[in-house]
């Protein structure tokens, strides 16, 4: 069956972790309501340094999850 991912880079700087942290949980709520899967992982060599994965069944929930994404969040 396929799947629809994205995958997203970002660099935090540690003054910004809590704010990008309670950014994450908005995400990862929104994402599920949306029906996709969403991960995100921090590499180990390089503190700040976080890879976000979201995933669908299809690319238009993704798609459209990606487009009513919280702004502020």
């Amino acid at each position: 069956m396929p799947k629809a991912l994205t995958i997203q880079r970002s660099t935090v700087p540690t003054t910004e972790r809590g704010n990008y942290t309670k950014r994450l949980k908005a995400l990862q709520s929104h994402y599920a309501a949306a029906n996709c899967r969403f991960w995100v992982f921090e590499e180990t060599s390089l503190p700040g340094a976080f890879i976000e994965f979201t995933e669908a069944d299809d690319e238009q929930t993704l798609t459209t999850a990606h487009a009513n994404a919280p702004q502020d969040a």
